[in-house]
C-alpha cells in the first residue's frame, strides 16, 4: 500500500479505456471496503483516501494506495471535494466511486469531476443537482407519471403561504426542506398554530444544515409504510428495477431494518410499481444505480416521496435476492457499457433481511458508544439460510467519536421469510461484541416481535421496542 498527500500542482490524467484501471474511493470505513472488493475482483485497482484519524486503519489495507486528504473533521477531509478529486488526479485513478453520504449526492462534486476528466461512478451532475432538491424532484417524477403526496406545488414563500396551503390539503401536515435529508429540517404540525412555529424551526434547521433553508410542505399521512424500489439505468436510455426494499422500521427518519420483498405487496403490486419506477428512471435519463423512496397510505395508495442518486447502504438486500453485484454495475455503467440484461432477465429469489448494527445503546436513547471491540465475533453459519456480514472492523479496532457509529451489517436470505428471521435471530444471538455497547437487543426484538413477524408494522412505531 503507497501513501501519499493531496497537493497542488499534479497533472490532469484523461486516459480512458472500457474499464478503469485505477478506481477511487471518496469515502471511508465499510462503504470503502466494500467497494474495494468489488473493484479488485473486476481487477481494478483501489486507491483510498483517510483523513489523519483514519490513517493506519486495517480498512485501508484492501487499497493498492492511499491518500491523506486532511484533519480528523470530516468537513476538512471526506467533504473537501478539490482535495479528493486531486488525489484521483495525483493518482492517475481515472474514475471516482463517492459510496455513501458524504459527496455521494453531492452536484458540485460530481460537476467538479466532470470537469477534470474523472468519471463520477453515479448520474450526471445535472440530473444528481435536479433530484437532489426535494421540490424538482416531485415535479420531475409527477411529469414521468408517478403520484406525490399532495401538497404544495413548488417552495413556500412564508408561514402565510403555508396556512393556506395547510387549509386546503388539511392537517396534520410535514414541512420538509428542499435540500433536506436525515430527518433535518422536518416538522409536522397538526394546526395552524403549531404550523406557524415549525415554519421558522424547519427553515431555520435546513438553512444550517445545508445552506438552504427552503420549505415545501405535504399532507402528513399517518400509519403508512416506507418502499422503495431499487433501479438501475445505462448512459443509453435503458433503465430496469430490481424490485423492492421495505425501509418502515425507522427511528427520526433513521432505517434500522431492511426486508424484501415487502410484506405489504402482493406480486401484481410489486410489479406495477418497479415498472412504473423504471420507466420514470428512464424517461429522467438516469444513469447508475438509484432508489426512488414511496410512502404506502394505510389505504393502500403510493406516492413517491424522493429518489436516492447513490448506492444505498441497504443494497446487500437486493444483492441476496437477485443475485447481483449493484458495484459491479454501477462501474460497468460508468465505464459507458450497456445494461448486461433487460427486465425480463432480473429474477428474485427467497425473502433477505438487513439490520444495522451500529455502536450505539438503545436503552439510553441510542447514545454513541464509541470504544474499543474487545471482543468480536459475528457467526455466518448458523441457520437454515445464507449470512453475509458487511463491516471494515476487526477484534480490536476502535469505533472513532469522529464518525458514524456503524460497526457492520448483519443480511440473512432464505426461501421464505420466516426461515430468514429464524437465521437472522440465530446470528444475532450468537453474536459477541464486547465493549461497546450495540443494538443488537433492539434488532433481536424487533424479529421476535408479533407485528413484525406478521408483516403489520408501519413507520409510527418500532415494533417489539416500547417508546422512551
Amino acid at each position: 500500500m503507497r501513501v501519499g498527500v493531496a497537493r497542488d500542482g499534479a497533472r490532469w490524467y484523461r486516459g480512458r479505456r472500457s474499464m478503469f484501471k485505477k478506481l477511487l474511493i471518496a469515502n471511508r470505513g465499510e462503504v470503502a471496503a466494500r467497494i474495494a472488493r468489488t473493484s479488485r475482483r473486476l481487477g481494478i485497482a483501489p486507491v483510498g483516501i483517510a483523513s489523519i484519524a483514519d490513517m493506519g486503519a486495517k480498512w485501508l489495507d484492501a487499497m493498492d494506495e492511499v491518500v491523506c486528504v486532511g484533519p480528523s473533521a470530516a468537513r476538512e477531509s471526506y467533504l473537501q471535494r478539490e482535495r479528493i478529486v486531486q488525489a484521483a488526479l495525483q493518482t492517475h485513478a481515472a474514475a471516482i466511486h463517492p459510496g455513501w453520504g458524504f459527496l455521494a449526492e453531492d452536484p458540485l462534486f460530481a460537476a467538479l469531476c466532470e470537469q477534470h476528466a474523472v468519471t463520477f461512478v453515479g448520474p450526471s451532475a445535472v440530473v444528481m443537482s435536479k433530484m437532489g432538491l426535494k421540490s424538482p424532484a416531485r415535479a420531475a417524477m409527477k411529469a414521468a407519471g408517478l403520484p406525490v403526496i399532495p401538497g404544495s406545488d413548488g417552495l413556500i414563500a412564508d408561514a402565510d403561504e403555508a396556512a393556506s396551503l395547510a387549509r386546503d390539503v388539511g392537517y396534520p401536515v410535514i414541512l420538509k426542506a428542499d435540500a433536506g435529508g436525515g430527518g433535518r429540517g422536518m416538522r409536522r404540525a397538526n394546526d395552524e398554530r403549531e404550523l406557524r412555529a415549525a415554519f421558522a424551526e424547519a427553515g431555520a434547521e435546513a438553512k444550517s444544515a445545508f445552506g438552504n433553508g427552503a420549505l415545501y410542505l405535504e399532507k402528513y399521512l399517518l400509519g403508512g409504510r416506507h418502499i422503495e424500489v431499487q433501479v438501475l439505468g445505462d448512459r443509453f436510455g435503458h433503465a430496469v428495477h430490481l424490485f423492492e426494499r421495505e425501509c418502515s422500521i425507522q427511528r427520526k427518519h433513521q432505517k434500522l431494518l431492511e426486508e424484501s420483498p415487502s410484506p405489504a405487496l402482493d406480486a401484481a403490486q410489486r410489479l406495477e410499481l418497479g415498472s412504473r419506477a423504471a420507466a420514470a428512471t428512464a424517461r429522467l435519463g438516469y444513469a447508475g444505480a438509484g432508489t426512488i423512496e414511496f410512502f404506502r397510505a394505510p389505504s393502500g395508495e403510493l406516492y413517491f416521496m424522493e429518489m436516492n442518486t447513490r448506492l444505498q447502504v441497504e443494497h446487500p438486500v437486493t444483492e441476496m435476492l437477485c443475485g447481483l453485484d449493484l458495484v459491479e454495475l454501477q462501474l460497468r455503467v460508468a465505464a459507458n457499457e450497456v445494461l448486461p440484461f433487460s427486465q425480463a432477465d432480473v429474477h428474485a429469489s427467497g425473502h433477505a433481511i438487513e439490520v444495522r448494527i451500529n455502536a450505539e445503546d438503545p436503552e439510553r436513547d441510542f447514545r454513541p458508544a464509541p470504544g474499543t471491540l474487545e471482543r468480536f465475533e459475528i457467526p455466518t453459519e448458523l441457520g437454515p439460510g445464507k449470512v453475509r456480514f458487511d463491516t471494515h472492523l476487526a477484534q480490536g479496532d476502535k469505533i472513532s467519536p469522529h464518525y458514524d457509529s456503524s460497526i457492520g451489517k448483519l443480511i440473512a436470505h432464505a426461501p421464505t421469510r420466516e426461515l430468514t428471521i429464524q437465521t437472522l435471530l440465530l446470528a444475532l444471538r450468537a453474536a459477541r461484541i464486547d465493549g461497546v455497547a450495540t443494538t443488537i437487543p433492539l434488532q433481536i426484538a424487533v424479529l421476535e416481535s408479533p407485528e413484525f413477524r406478521a408483516g403489520t408494522y408501519d413507520t409510527r412505531a418500532i415494533p417489539g421496542w416500547p417508546a422512551r
